[in-house]
């Protein structure tokens, strides 16, 4: 998370800007239409899909289909946003105001759960949690039980379950941006509410947390997009939300217009949180961290409260962490002839080349926009990146729908030239082809890349570039060596980043891969999906350490911001 703020030499006149750095040329201007077009063409396709027939597929919808999967989201969102809310803003507060046993590694291993995808949580959990798995053959021996009639115990896969599982992984959103707002707030504060006889709980809830609303409401509704993109983890747990009967209505009742048109709904749902995220993060980037830093002691916590402080850090981490861990560590050891199967080290192949090619793409598309959006004065740059970054708040699946009419109705359209013209026979070029896949994860992932080179942007004095014009340099000429170096680092960052998330990325890889294309997200489902997941434990061990370089990522940039 980054916090951002204005010193005198970035408070500059657009049109001031305009005159120091010269107009945009026409070749960037090409440049960011081609990229908006293309990244904004799967919408589009979406909503003309729309408006195709679907009368044969919606009173079957209607009458057995939406309402409980309209109840099931609805539930499934309120578990999931009151369960990282009190796991990030709770873990957060004791970490960032509180002296306790283990402090110094909870803090960091709380970010640790983001490794885990959703749905690797959810294979493992149901092996852990099964009536042959570790924790229910603890539960028969410590209890003396002898069978599943002589005991109770939770089923994971309900929506209970989901909640749980999905509030484990994706609590990090909130505890990040909470423990960074806790730990810039003013120790005056406090001081002054103590004076007024607040107790602890009292300065929690009438000053620490109101005050840091604002970035608790952004973690929590951006849990909530992810929680609406998951597929994979839902349909193992048996979950109907409304993404699954997308996805269902789909592949299993071959009607996409029914789909599109299910899509749009849900949508609706998106665009009330990017509003909603909008919103509060505007009214977050009005406090400045530098007024006032905390600069007060942490509460040492002694005895019983030091002894539940530090068990209520650590069973996020065990819980979210450590147990799908040492799940896939232990299938591992137990299935060794998965690491003989070819077809797994071709996944891992086929991943790491996709991921190379979006991390590629975006960290350039991105660059581009960033360097317009600085350079130009006009508004419409910064309406294209918002545009372009919009792909991250559509659920892959909605995406996929998009896609492949876009790029099949292309393949088509190609075919017929070439063989009208030259009587050749070209197929499906990109929806045959990995292409499908990697056009698929750089729109959904280009918003990554966009917000982190524009965060390096803003680290970057406009008076550099302008002294270097005075010096004779052109815009390009002091791109290349004034811009491109120093925003360098934030371009590499974005570029793992990007590279990561397309690792982990499962439902628009799903719909959209070709015949006998396997990455190491969609081995993973399809042999959960056919009760036989420890034969792809180690490739979701794959996934899951790949996933610790954004974790690491994530802690380096937290450790800037608190020294800022």
């Amino acid at each position: 998370m980054t916090i951002h703020y204005e010193d005198a030499n970035s408070l500059v006149n657009k049109d001031e800007q305009l005159r120091r750095y010269g107009a945009i040329g026409k070749g960037w201007s090409i440049f960011v239409l081609a990229i908006l077009i293309l990244s904004s063409l799967p919408l589009l396709a979406l909503v003309y899909i729309a408006g195709g027939d679907s009368s044969g597929v919606w009173p079957h919808l209607v009458a057995n289909v939406l309402p409980n999967s309209i109840l099931v989201t609805a539930v499934l969102l309120a578990g999931v946003g009151c369960g990282t809310m009190i796991i990030g803003t709770g873990t957060a507060w004791l970490v960032s105001r509180h002296d306790f046993p283990l402090r110094n590694l909870l803090q960091w291993g709380l970010i640790l759960p983001l490794a885990i995808p959703t749905y690797i949580s959810a294979y493992t959990w149901t092996e852990f949690s099964g009536y042959t798995g570790p924790l229910q053959e603890w539960v028969r021996t410590i209890g003396g039980f002898e069978t599943s009639r002589d005991y109770w115990f939770p089923d994971i896969r309900s929506v209970g379950g989901a909640i749980f599982l999905i509030s484990l992984v994706l609590f990090p959103y909130v505890y990040l941006p909470s423990r960074l707002s806790f730990s810039l707030q003013s120790v005056n504060l406090f001081d002054v509410a103590k004076l007024l006889g607040a107790g602890p709980l009292k300065l929690f809830f009438k000053v620490a947390l109101p005050a840091a609303r604002p970035a608790i409401a952004v973690g929590v509704i951006l849990s909530l997009m992810e929680t609406l993109n998951d597929i994979g983890a839902v349909e193992h747990l048996g979950v109907r939300t409304l993404t699954f009967s997308i996805f269902d209505t789909w592949l299993n009742r071959s009607s996409l217009a029914g789909a599109a048109q299910l899509s749009l709904f849900l949508l609706a749902f998106i665009a009330g949180f990017i509003v909603l995220e909008k919103h509060f993060r505007r009214q977050q980037s009005y406090y400045d961290p530098r007024q006032g830093r905390n600069t007060g002691e942490r509460v040492r916590l002694q005895g019983v409260k030091a002894l539940l402080a530090s068990a209520a850090c650590f069973l996020p981490v065990a819980l979210g962490f450590a147990v799908p861990l040492f799940q896939l560590i232990r299938f591992s050891i137990q299935s060794p002839g998965q690491f003989l199967d070819a077809s797994l080290y071709l996944a891992a192949w086929n991943s790491v080349y996709v991921a190379v090619a979006c991390a590629v793409i975006c960290m350039f598309a991105g660059f581009i926009l960033a360097y317009a959006n600085r350079r130009g004065s006009q508004r419409r740059f910064k309406v294209s990146s918002q545009i372009a970054a919009l792909g991250y708040a559509v659920p892959g699946t909605i995406l996929a729908i998009g896609i492949v009419v876009v790029m099949t109705g292309f393949d088509n359209w190609f075919a017929g030239v070439m063989s009208a013209n030259f009587g050749l026979r070209t197929g499906l070029l990109i929806s045959g082809s990995s292409a499908i896949v990697i056009f698929a994860c750089s729109v959904r992932f280009l918003a990554v890349a966009i917000g982190n080179i524009e965060a390096g942007y803003t680290k970057i004095s406009p008076n550099l570039t302008e002294a270097a014009r005075t010096l004779g340099h052109s815009g390009t000429s002091a791109m290349w060596s004034i811009e491109l170096p120093l925003i360098g680092k934030s371009m590499l960052v974005a570029a793992i980043l990007v590279f990561v998330e397309t690792m982990k990325e499962l439902s628009a890889t799903l719909l959209l891969r070709p015949f006998n294309f396997d990455t190491l997200s969609t081995f993973v489902y399809t042999r959960a999906s056919r009760a036989v997941f420890e034969e792809a434990s180690f490739a979701a061990l794959l996934i899951v350490l790949i996933g610790l370089l954004p974790v690491y990522l994530l802690t380096r940039m937290f450790i800037s911001e608190q020294k800022r």
